[in-house]
């Protein structure tokens, strides 16, 4: 992968979009080499399917982080919630109940980032303590909630009568 793969794969998560005329405005690589890079990268197991989702792991995103957060709030729940929202690798934010206010979900690369991440939690003024453990090995984990799920379930709940 180089610049343009990662420039596309960037758009790709930001817009949720694979079209090629949305990912040129947004990048400004041409619409035929979007085309060319997008098969490769699904060639290469990058892009799993059609609507554009990322293998972290293939991507080199492969080790995964929980931090459970405990914070003080001098300021607004809000307001923590989007100091840790905004650290780089983060990729999920539960506010929780009990002893942990928040568990962030990130994805990094290596032991290095684990640090990187680790420190900029330091820096939101409001986290008192962090918690972090590394999943060993992600045995299941499926995006699309609605999977688990039957459609008879589905439709029960959430059908109009």
């Amino acid at each position: 992968m180089d610049e343009r793969d990662i420039r596309l794969l960037k758009a790709i998560a930001e817009h949720g979009t694979g079209s090629p005329d949305r990912l040129h405005e947004e990048t400004g690589i041409p619409v035929s080499t979007i085309h060319y890079r997008l098969n490769n990268l699904r060639e290469d197991g990058i892009v799993e399917n059609d609507l554009y989702d990322i293998d972290l792991d293939e991507f080199g995103l492969s080790v995964t982080v929980i931090v459970e957060v405990l914070a003080d709030y001098s300021g607004t729940h809000g307001d923590v919630a989007e100091g840790i929202r905004n650290i780089e690798g983060v990729t999920q934010v539960f506010s929780t109940m009990g002893e942990t206010d928040f568990i962030a979900i990130a994805r990094v690369g290596d032991a290095d980032m684990v640090g990187d991440l680790i420190r900029s939690f330091e820096e939101v003024p409001e986290i008192e303590r962090t918690n972090s453990t590394y999943v060993i090995d992600t045995l299941w984990d499926d995006s699309r909630g609605l999977n688990s799920y039957s459609m008879e379930t589905l439709l029960a709940e959430f059908t109009d009568d």
